[in-house]
């Protein structure tokens, strides 16, 4: 039995329209032994797809166009989240799962060398492209475009009926912003 994910959620920036829909994390969940093919297995058996093996990112950005999951498989790292400068830092631990939405920032501040995590997206969903949290004048667009990715209909820790859809499913219908 899974327990319910961590949340945090995030107003907009000057540069990064983050999102109504709360930043997930599931400790410790991931199935043993860590290895990126038992790992890719659970997250594409939940229907989120592999889209690549990556250490830490040192880079703020987002992604406008599609949801994110890093599920940690070594080393750890802490994740700044939210905003480039005042974000929520987050610890990420082997097992440990994170689901970004679309348009929230995310870049590693801290990480051991051998930190490694598989970078998962919701099926069917296009392919990522990259915002670096500098263009004010494209914040209009870019919220809207964050804001028009659909929530999944999986989880990618506990599938269909997982708390990804009934935590993301209220924030959307409530169009909350703010911590929770």
């Amino acid at each position: 039995m899974f327990t319910q994910p961590e949340q945090y959620t995030f107003a907009p920036t000057s540069t990064v329209p983050n999102n109504v829909l709360p930043v997930l994390v599931y400790r410790n969940v991931l199935p043993q032994p860590r290895k990126e093919s038992i790992t890719q297995e659970f997250l594409e058996a939940n229907e989120w797809m592999k889209g690549g093996v990556w250490g830490a990112v040192p880079q703020a950005h987002f992604h406008p166009n599609t949801h994110e999951c890093y599920a940690v498989i070594q080393g750890h790292s802490v994740l700044r989240v939210g905003c480039p400068i005042e974000g929520q830092l987050i610890e990420m631990s082997p097992g440990d799962v994170i689901v970004l939405p679309a348009g929230v920032s995310h870049f590693s501040t801290d990480s051991d060398p051998e930190y490694r995590y598989i970078g998962a997206y919701p099926k069917g969903a296009p392919k990522w492209k990259n915002e670096y949290c500098k263009l004010a004048e494209r914040l209009p667009a870019l919220r809207e475009e964050s804001s028009m990715v659909r929530v999944p209909d999986f989880d990618p820790v506990q599938g269909r009926g997982g708390p990804l859809v009934s935590i993301w499913t209220a924030a959307k219908e409530a169009g909350m912003a703010g911590p929770v």
